[in-house]
This record gives structure tokens, sequence and C-alpha cells, in this order.
């Protein structure tokens, strides 16, 4: 099998994403590799592929956004939304890449063990999904963070999907192209989390799906209250007995620390792997990238853009059209109407 993997983030991620590809690239050398980056370098930075354990970069403006004009289509967006809501369009674009499997891991992901059982799943299936939790948390306070927030945030986490890319593979990369072009937001209240919730539907609208239930998979503070890691004398690492395949290193740092702490409790195997993959941040990092950096951030003349001012523009199809370029600064701008209008709050 011909097999894609990708994975979407900012230049802010970048130390994640290549820690990701180092380890897919260890375990996956015939793999092709690709960074799906919804950026621009910092001034002073620029990538060199040939120091890169990934094959190609592909940025927002090569997609095809539905007709949408890119820079418009962003705007909509906060970081986190963008780098989530271009998945979809590039999965549908995989499905007509020539490979067979297509794969996507959150750059906060990284591989201990090879993704090959995969494969061997995508032979009966078309979709495979993680959900966040195998089994019900024991204690009222694990419940609330974790099965509660499930129920907000969606079932299945969408830092993994693969699909195979024909049939059901492909129609459901349609189907989720569609909805992230249109409707992939952080709104909670209104039944959206970005590109999460909307697979909630896919075991009832596709055939084909398997619900991974290995617990070596997506391994995360949320789930290893009712994980065991253990490390036996060769090194190897099993969860639950099984070989772990991939952990979701969520909210490096407090939050993270702070969450593995209170779940992982005296598993300390838990720590050692926290304490392998932050070695590997450090060896990553380049120092000339400002933490939090993302290029769409701003408008042209460095002013930091509001999220009110893009959910303005997301609702306002007669904005839209006055200001095809949203980024813009100075006379005329979508900038300088929403100063003219009261409306221009500094963004928090």
């Amino acid at each position: 099998m011909k097999v894609l993997c990708f994975s979407s983030f900012t230049f802010s991620y970048l130390d994640r994403a290549r820690v990701l590809f180092h380890t897919l690239r260890q375990h996956h050398p015939d793999w092709e590799l690709v960074a799906l980056i919804t950026d621009r370098p910092p001034p002073g930075v620029a990538l060199d592929l040939s120091a890169e354990a990934f094959d190609r970069v592909v940025w927002v403006e090569d997609l095809d956004l539905g007709g949408q004009a890119w820079k418009s289509w962003l705007f909509k967006h906060d970081v986190v939304e963008a780098c989530t809501a271009v998945k979809g369009p590039f999965l549908h674009m995989a499905c007509s890449s020539g490979a067979d499997v297509a794969i996507y891991l959150d750059p906060d992901t990284a591989l201990l063990n090879p993704l090959s059982p995969l494969l061997d799943e995508l032979r009966e299936n078309d979709i495979l999904l993680t959900p966040h939790l195998l089994q019900p948390e024991e204690t009222l306070s694990a419940v609330l963070d974790n099965e509660v927030s499930a129920l907000r945030t969606g079932i299945y986490n969408l830092g993994f999907v693969a699909i195979r890319t024909k049939g059901e593979g492909a129609r459901f990369a349609k189907w989720w192209n569609d909805r992230l072009l249109t409707l992939c937001y952080d709104d909670i209240p209104n039944g959206l989390f970005v590109d999460q919730r909307w697979c909630d539907h896919v075991p009832a609208f596709f055939e084909k799906v398997k619900v991974l239930r290995d617990p070596g998979y997506n391994v995360a503070s949320w789930n290893i209250s009712r994980r065991k890691v253990a490390i036996d004398k060769s090194g190897q690492i099993t969860v639950n007995g099984h070989l772990l395949r991939f952990w979701h290193f969520t909210k490096l740092g407090p939050v993270g620390d702070a969450m593995t702490k209170r779940y992982a409790g005296t598993n300390y195997e838990v720590h050692e792997i926290w304490n392998w993959y932050k070695r590997l941040i450090a060896r990553f990092t380049d120092s000339r990238i400002p933490g939090r950096y993302w290029a769409y951030g701003a408008y042209a003349d460095g002013r930091a853009i509001a999220k009110s001012h893009r959910e303005l523009y997301r609702v306002r199809g007669d904005l839209r059209d006055t200001f095809p370029d949203p980024f813009a600064a100075g006379p005329g701008s979508y900038q300088a109407w929403l100063i003219g209008e009261g409306l221009f709050e500094p963004a928090a």
C-alpha cells in the first residue's frame, strides 16, 4: 500500500511537528510525509526540506477551498479553527493523489512503535477512528474531566484518522471537506467543536468504519486513568498489555503536566515517556520562532486581530464582498471600516 501521512500546524508548533515526523520516519521510511502549514515563516526563518523529516509542504493557498478566496476564508477562523479546518480539504485532495491510504496525526503526537497494524485494519475497513475513552471512568472528578469533556468536544479524538482513499473513505473525506469548509468553528453552545464533533456522525453515516479499541493508540492525559503503562527490561512499552503505538502529548507545559500528574498517579513510566518527549522537543526547537507565533494572527500593520473581528466577517457576506483581503490595513481596509464603526476592540 502507498501511504500518505500528514499533520497540520503553524510555525509555533514546528518543534512538535518535527518530533512527530522524526518518529514517523524512523518507523516508516517508505511513507510520504506531508506538512500542512497554515502560516508563513517568521522573519529570518526558512524551511530547508533537505534538513526536515517530511517530504513536502502544502500551504493553505494550495488547497481547494470550494471556490472561496483563501484570505477571505482563512480570516473567518482563529488559529485552532484554521489548522483543523484545512484537514478536510487536504484529506479530500489526498484521495486523488495516488495514495492508497491517508493518515492524519496531530503535530503533538509521537510514535513509539510502528503503525503497520493500521494497514491491516484498512484491508477490511475504510475509516479508522480512535475514541477519547475506551472504558468508563471510576471517580466523579474523572467523569467530569474526561467523560463530560468528550460529550462537549466529541466522542472521537481527531488527532488521528486513517482512511482508504477509495470507497467509503473517499466519501467520508468529501463530506468532512464540505463541513469543515463552512462550519469548522469552536462554538460548543451551538454543537460545534471545530473538526471533531462532526465525526460523532461517522459510524451512522458511513459503512466500513472501525473504532479502534486497542489501548496502545492515542494515549493521552484524558485516558491514562484507565491505561496502565509498563516498560519491560528490553525497553518495550506496553499499555494494558498492548504495544504503545503513539502518544498524544496534548497541552505541553503546565496544563499537560498537571493533568498527567493527576491521572498517571504512581504510574511513573508515564512521566518517563513525557520526559523523553520533552528532550526531543528541546532538540528540535528553533529559538528564532516566537512563542504563539501565527502570521495570520495580525493585520498587515501588525495589530492583532480580535476574535470578534473574525466572527463579524464570518457572518456578514457584504463585508466579505467589500473586503476580499481582510488582513489589509490602512484606508479602504476592513480594519479601517472597523475603526470607523467603533468596533475595533483590541485582541484579548
